[in-house]
């Protein structure tokens, strides 16, 4: 399986392949190791997060966000021109054929696994249906708990916000 996540030290994008036999997570800009745990990866399918240990996480369709917006934007501009232009059946129909190309995309992407935690991905994992999609409210709770750690981290920001919560 394809690996793809932050390295907490360096910050620098790393990728890896990994599997039931890797022992040890490394980072390739910096000296950062994590052994793995004998249960994280189980027949090549991933059971917890292998660069953090969370048990929760997400699948989605592997498809880059910038192009996504790319298509979006272009087809909002060419729209927009055509009527501009008094031309409201091309426009309708530039919608409309850039809501079947996003279908198609969404129909052919394969799926990729992401932890909530760190954000690593992971790309041909085994048992990819056994992960639920996005769900809000365990993505709440992972954003509360890094802004707890955070704030836990910095006494200087409990402070201010204490003072401010005062005035």
């Amino acid at each position: 399986m394809h690996m793809a996540f932050l390295c907490p030290i360096c910050e620098q994008q790393t990728q890896c392949e990994c599997d039931d036999r890797t022992a040890t997570l490394q980072c390739g800009h910096c000296d950062w190791k994590r052994p793995i745990p004998e249960d994280a990866i189980s027949r090549g399918a991933i059971q917890t997060c292998v660069a953090c240990g969370c048990e929760d996480l997400w699948k989605q369709r592997d498809f880059p966000l910038w192009l996504g917006i790319s298509i979006v934007a272009f087809a909002t501009i060419l729209s927009t021109i055509a009527v501009a232009l008094y031309e409201n059946t091309w426009a309708l129909g530039i919608l409309m054929a850039f809501g079947l190309l996003d279908y198609v995309f969404y129909a052919i992407m394969p799926d990729v696994l992401v932890c909530y935690r760190c954000r690593a991905r992971y790309r041909h994992s085994a048992d990819e249906n056994a992960i639920p999609r996005f769900n809000h409210e365990t993505a709440e709770r992972y954003r509360q708990e890094e802004l707890r750690l955070g704030q836990s981290a910095n006494p200087a920001t409990l402070t201010q916000d204490t003072h401010s919560q005062q005035d």
